[in-house]
């Protein structure tokens, strides 16, 4: 039988154990952590969760599980923007850097946790003055500057659930949004700084808002200003600035009952409308606060530069509520990663000397392709790990990430989770885990997964199944807004009990887990099963490939073949040659089931705002159908380009 894909990848053989010097001053470095979890998952949880957090009163009930429900800390009483601000704001750290903040055209500020705590109590006393009560929907629609987590912090401070809509987003987008969770108030910018244009967010607003009619106040900050005016409606439309000129200064921390909502965040469903993930607040603060101390091997010391957007699950988590109950010290980034220049990164790295780097495969590719001479331009030894996030990062990736960023002397935590996950799930611990390039490695502390076939039944080593989590987590989400049918249809339905990720995996022979992608992104070619990613590894392993996205189309004999769109590092031409050079080296890597029967050239791929690439677009083109939805696409021109350039081609 041909060895199929997932074989190929599971040959990878290099190992990277942490160095002795990391294991010495990591946060957590006894192995024993993961027998204690397993012995007493819920006394794990629960030890953390006093130890992590500061609670008004403490819970009486750990976890009350009633599949696909579930309730912790039941009882206890706390607040999340207390967690992330008070509490450090009382301390020495009054004076330490919570955000260092850079817009794209160049302007910087920094905000203390002194300040972040004077400003975040304004904000709340703000939206009190309008109106909003403890359990109001607030929506925020903005760029990323440090108003948009002063926003959300001043929501969790008084109860208001906050539901932050990703600044890229369409005005169509936007306003299903709101009408899904009847927001109250609307806070945005006049616009925003990508790539040296104007995004003119308070128009998008204004368009949303005449589709719905939930939004009674919208407040308005001044990101642009000078000679950029937008429309503001009389009685609906105020100014953050002039709101904020006479807001008192001192506002109490709500306390909120652990299983109080503290945001929606939605997530594009495959068919439908999109999904709103409902997010508690107890288990999610204990899940993101343990979780980036531990992942990211957290200390005061630290600059720590998520580069995700507030709009995603990334951002929320590791760039507001997980650094900052930690008291660290975030970096936040505007603008896009090659403005002016394609060493915009690196640039921001040696300048804020930041330690720590969590970023996507999306954009690491990006930087493969552009080359190493841009991180070589600067000084990067400040570094001392990197993350990865998003989807399953390439072994190649993985090596040029840490070779060429992390100049071989820094663990990467390649982690896997989701927006319904609330926290990273599967993941090394850097001072304990050996890492192999490509593999998210373990499951968490307390976190347990399995992989699992059709029927229900564990499958064994190096065998390719659906990865689901078998018992509660704190961090996980209590459903979906308004939908509960629909919650249990996509998550519970499959496997009795047991929460189904929709996402492929495998274990090697020691136990590590490696992502496999979504199960949709699977190619049955004459009934061998093979994942889109491992065939795109294959392809970015050649040295002329930068990027490749991989699909499934109908094939008259096999059912299914195999077509792969390529984008060509710059220097080496896109001609037959290639074509025929890239066939054969994906079935050397692979086999001859897994040989392309299409390959298409390409400047980009079809992407959403948050790096995934849009596959389901790409069947589209390469089967000549009419394109689907294309609201959530970074650039829909991509896309349009590729019909127009492939629309019924045939090789």
């Amino acid at each position: 039988m041909q060895p199929t894909a997932i074989d190929a990848l599971l040959q990878e053989t290099r190992v990277f154990p942490p160095s002795d010097e990391f294991v010495k001053q990591a946060n957590i470095s006894d192995p024993a952590v993961y027998d204690e979890a397993a012995r007493d998952y819920e006394a794990f949880w629960a030890k953390h969760a006093e130890q992590c957090l500061h609670w008004f009163e403490k819970w009486h009930t750990v976890l009350e599980w009633n599949p696909p429900y579930a309730k912790w800390f039941i009882g206890g009483k706390l607040n999340a923007c207390y967690n992330c601000v008070d509490r450090h704001a009382q301390t020495w750290r009054r004076t330490k850097a919570a955000l260092i903040w850079e817009g794209e055209p160049g302007d910087e500020r920094v905000l203390t946790y002194g300040d972040l705590h004077r400003e975040v109590q304004k904000f709340a006393n703000v939206l009190k003055s309008l109106g909003v009560q403890k359990g109001d929907r607030v929506c925020i629609y903005m760029p990323l500057i440090p108003e948009a987590a002063i926003a959300m912090l001043a929501c969790a401070r008084i109860g208001a659930p906050h539901s932050v809509v990703f600044g890229g987003f369409s005005a169509d987008a936007l306003a299903d949004r709101i009408r899904d969770a009847q927001a109250k108030v609307l806070i945005t910018a006049d616009g925003g700084w990508r790539r040296g244009s104007i995004v003119p967010l308070k128009r998008n607003a204004d368009d949303a808002l005449r589709q719905t009619d939930s939004v009674q106040k919208v407040i308005v900050y001044q990101r642009i200003g000078g000679d950029y005016t937008v429309n503001m409606q009389d009685g609906r439309d105020l100014w953050w600035h002039e709101l904020m000129h006479n807001a008192p200064l001192t506002c109490p921390a709500e306390p909120m009952d652990s299983e109080d909502l503290l945001y929606l965040l939605y997530t594009s469903g495959s068919t439908g409308k999109p999904k709103g993930i409902m997010h508690t607040t107890g288990g999610y603060m204990t899940g993101v606060t343990l979780t980036a101390k531990w992942v990211f091997d957290l200390k005061d010391e630290d600059v720590f530069w998520c580069t995700a957007d507030v709009g995603w699950v990334t951002g929320h988590s590791y760039l507001v509520y997980g650094p900052l109950s930690n008291g660290a010290t975030c970096i936040m980034y505007e603008g896009a990663p090659d403005y002016p220049d394609r060493d915009r990164f690196w640039a921001i790295v040696e300048k804020y000397r930041a330690t720590i780097l969590y970023t996507a495969p999306t954009a690491i590719r990006a930087f493969m392709k552009w080359g190493e001479q841009y991180p070589r331009k600067h000084d990067l030894s400040s570094l001392r790990l990197l993350g990865s996030v998003g989807e399953p990062i390439n072994p190649e990736a993985w090596m040029w990430y840490h070779e060429h960023i992390g100049g071989g002397r820094c663990p990467i935590v390649d982690t896997w989770w989701q927006t319904e996950t609330g926290a990273i799930m599967i993941t090394p611990l850097p001072g304990i885990v050996a890492t192999k390039p490509g593999s998210a490695t373990k499951p968490f502390p307390g976190v347990f997964a399995a992989i699992l076939n059709d029927k229900g039944e564990p499958v064994g080593a190096n065998q390719g199944g659906y990865l689901v989590i078998t018992r509660p987590w704190p961090s996980m989400t209590r459903g979906l807004w308004g939908d509960p049918e629909r919650f249990i249809q996509t998550y519970w339905s499959k496997y009795d009990g047991l929460y189904f990720t929709g996402d492929g995996a495998r274990q090697d022979d020691d136990g590590y887990f490696w992502l496999l992608g979504r199960v949709d992104d699977v190619i049955n070619v004459s009934g061998h099963r093979l994942s889109t990613m491992e065939v795109e590894s294959a392809l970015v392993d050649h040295h002329a490939v930068a990027e490749a996205a991989v699909i499934g189309v109908h094939h008259d004999i096999k059912g299914q073949g195999v077509a792969a769109f390529v984008i060509v590092k710059e220097g080496y031409p896109a001609d037959e040659s290639l074509k025929d050079a890239l066939k054969q080296h994906v079935a050397q890597k692979i086999g001859a089931i897994a040989r392309p029967d299409q390959i298409f050239f390409t400047a980009d791929l079809p992407k959403t705002r948050s790096g995934k690439i849009m596959r389901r677009l790409l069947r589209d083109i390469a089967e000549g159908r009419a394109l689907g939805d294309t609201t959530t696409l970074a650039d829909p021109a991509v896309v349009q380009a590729l019909k127009e350039k492939y629309e019924g081609h045939e090789e």
